[in-house]
């Protein structure tokens, strides 16, 4: 079975040139999943739609973003213009990860090659996320009663405060973010399960740490899990502060999808942060996602 994988040429907006954010990963990285032939088409996502996207958005937020009306400081805070093409991508990244978590509960597997935007709460975008595309999937994946008993599990070295924050009173939604103490957001909202970790940690205690915790989540059963693959724990990331390395990376990739692939638990696969050095190192460590859960399918 080959790996439902979801791509759009939108995901890559024009953003100003001196902008930190590696926009043109997400174009790299798809040609990278072909060329290497873990897929060999997309699936095409829509933009998501303002009914679907207001279970997790105010109203007033999402017509600010349609209409480019958002306010000058909110769009310093986001890190993005917001222009028609942000707006445009905004919208479609969201769409994408809604498409990959439908897509995910036929083959239990499935990717976007965006998504992970957990900074944005409610009515707010922050840290380069416009909109929370996990928490707009996962409450669509309620609504339809796909899925009832829903697990974030976020590895991006930033604590996920903008799913903590939108699911603080949804005992059916559990957030787990493990991150970096000393990282943004400089405060911290509260997950459900949140674990903090130290500056410049490397690969073997990482890990021992999410095996232990992995042991844990498995005591409850979930209807779906969303996993944050986050790659700025590279040693080599300019945002990180962590030392894992490639290997490191691979692994903990591995053992999160299998752990939840052998219990036939639905997941759906998404970006998260990166900011590597390397631009060609980025997209390698970006492709793991999607390389592990092709050879696991």
């Amino acid at each position: 079975m080959e790996l439902p994988v979801v791509n759009h040429p939108d995901y890559v907006a024009k953003i100003n040139d001196d902008n930190k954010f590696p926009i043109q990963k997400f174009g790299a990285l798809a040609e990278h999943l072909l060329n290497v032939g873990v897929v060999k088409k997309f699936y095409i996502p829509q933009e998501c739609s303002t009914e679907t996207m207001k279970t997790s958005h105010s109203l007033e937020y999402i017509n600010h973003i349609r209409n480019k009306t958002l306010d000058t400081k909110l769009q310093k805070k986001i890190g993005f213009p917001i222009n028609d093409s942000v707006v445009r991508r905004s919208f479609i990244a969201t769409g994408g990860t809604v498409l990959a978590s439908k897509l995910a509960l036929d083959s239990k597997l499935a990717c976007n090659t965006a998504g992970g935007s957990h900074h944005a709460t409610f009515d707010c975008g922050a840290g380069y996320c416009v909109f929370n595309d996990v928490a707009v999937a996962a409450n669509y994946l309620k609504n339809k009663n796909y899925a009832k008993k829903i697990l974030i599990i976020d590895l991006d070295v930033h604590q996920g405060n903008g799913n903590s924050e939108i699911f603080k009173n949804d005992p059916n939604t559990l957030t787990f973010s493990m991150h970096c103490a000393s990282n943004y957001p400089a405060k911290k909202s509260k997950s459900d399960i949140d674990i903090e970790l130290k500056d410049k940690m490397e690969d073997e205690e990482y890990l021992n740490i999410l095996h232990k915790n992995l042991k844990e989540l498995n005591k409850n059963k979930y209807d779906f899990v969303f996993y944050v693959a986050g790659v700025d724990i590279h040693f080599e990331d300019r945002l990180g502060k962590l030392k894992i390395t490639d290997d490191g990376i691979n692994k903990r990739d591995q053992r999160v999808i299998e752990n939840f692939f052998s219990k036939n638990t639905p997941l759906c696969g998404v970006l998260g942060g990166g900011y590597n050095r390397s631009f060609e190192k980025l997209i390698e460590l970006h492709s793991m996602l999607h390389k592990n859960c092709a050879e696991i399918i």
